[in-house]
């Protein structure tokens, strides 16, 4: 040991030299980071393929050019300007956009405009207007069936199916017996009215109107 002499004085500067090292950032002494590469050359996203489609809509002929990843729904609003039929949920969840299509109902937003050619498409457009009113219209106004109204375009569209399903003798969950021919009652309508959704909450009132147009009492 009497060859190796620390000072204090030495002693204090290798101490301070330790802690400087140890304070400066993780990166001082990294080394600089390479130059950035150019991005890959990426293909063009390809230009939208149209294609031609004929579909009957309230009664009326349509020949329309539309892109092939166009829903049913975008169709009606976006280039018919048939508003009624309303954008809900857009994931075929809520009933919102509930319309006719050859008789029966169907999610507009989750079938595309190019499956259709040559249907027959029924909105609530086309099942009355303030002038005349669709019985299924008249008896939601009647009993109050809607509140911000937001649903009741697919409501009654799905309504009116709902009736001719039980009429066809189209069984539903809710149907007790399959080798009986299902009548409208409570349970019925409820089961088959239950994908279109009221955030409002006029569930009964809804039951009310429905049941009138069928001839029942609730």
């Amino acid at each position: 040991m009497d060859d190796v002499t620390i000072s204090r004085r030495n002693l204090l500067i290798a101490s301070a030299l330790s802690a400087t090292g140890m304070a400066l950032p993780a990166g001082a002494n990294a080394q600089p980071p390479e130059p950035e590469q150019p991005p890959l050359p990426s293909a063009e996203t390809p230009a939208p393929i149209r294609q031609s489609v004929g579909i009957r809509i309230n009664g009326q002929p349509h020949a329309l050019e539309v892109d092939t990843r166009t829903t049913l729904l975008d169709v009606l609003r976006e280039q018919l300007h048939l508003t009624g039929t309303k954008k809900g949920c857009d994931h075929g969840q809520c009933g919102a956009c509930t319309v006719i299509v050859d008789g029966r109902r169907i999610n507009s937003c989750l079938t595309l405009a190019v499956m259709h050619e040559g249907a027959d498409v029924t909105t609530i457009e086309g099942l009355g207007n303030k002038d005349k009113l669709h019985p299924m219209q008249a008896a939601f106004i009647k009993h109050d069936g809607y509140q911000c109204g937001y649903c009741t375009p697919g409501q009654i569209c799905s309504a009116v199916s709902v009736l001719k399903e039980i009429r066809d003798g189209i069984p539903s969950l809710a149907s007790a017996d399959l080798a009986v021919a299902p009548q409208v009652t409570d349970a019925e309508i409820r089961e088959r009215m239950s994908g279109n959704i009221c955030r409002c909450g006029a569930y009964s009132n809804i039951l009310d109107a429905i049941n009138e147009v069928a001839g029942r009492t609730a």
